[in-house]
């Protein structure tokens, strides 16, 4: 057996990668966050394609799982999303069985948003998967840089 390629998209050291020529793009932290980005969702839908799992909807069952009774706008607050893509992903999710809505407990114009036990048990697997695929992605760092690197993302987006 031969050595295993170098693939130049994710090998920015490669000497034939295209960022090579790219110095200024190379370089920018946004491009970078970006094509990292890329890489992890594209492994995200790998690891997760058995519970057929977006990002995002993994994230609304995430928030939906440790605050039951939030309602859709502080969902949509949370994550930074806006509330007509959070309509798609309930309805979604209400039909899958995995989350229901209930009458908030204080304001009577709103709903609370639930899992229901079977979104529970999706919840758990998908966090064992998304987990799993994390360390996957992050698993050539050491643990104190993968700590770093999450904490210095956290600063750039919350100054």
């Amino acid at each position: 057996m031969g050595a295993t390629p170098r693939d130049p998209l994710s090998d920015p050291a490669s000497p034939s990668s295209p960022e090579t020529d790219l110095p200024v793009l190379a370089d920018l932290l946004g491009y970078q966050a970006r094509r990292t980005a890329l890489h992890i969702i594209a492994r995200f839908h790998e690891d997760l394609k058995s519970l057929a799992l977006r990002p995002v909807t993994f994230s609304v069952l995430t928030v939906v799982g440790n605050q039951p009774g939030i309602t859709a706008r502080e969902v949509c607050d949370v994550l930074g999303i806006q509330p007509p893509n959070l309509v798609g992903i309930v309805n979604d999710l209400r039909h899958r069985g995995w989350l229901d809505r209930q009458p908030h407990p204080t304001d009577g114009r709103a709903l609370g948003l639930h899992l229901t036990a079977a979104g529970q048990s999706q919840l758990s697997k998908a966090q064992d998967l998304a987990i799993e695929s994390d360390q996957q992605v992050c698993g050539h760092l050491s643990a104190n840089e993968r700590d770093t690197l999450v904490r210095l993302l956290k600063k750039i987006r919350k100054p």
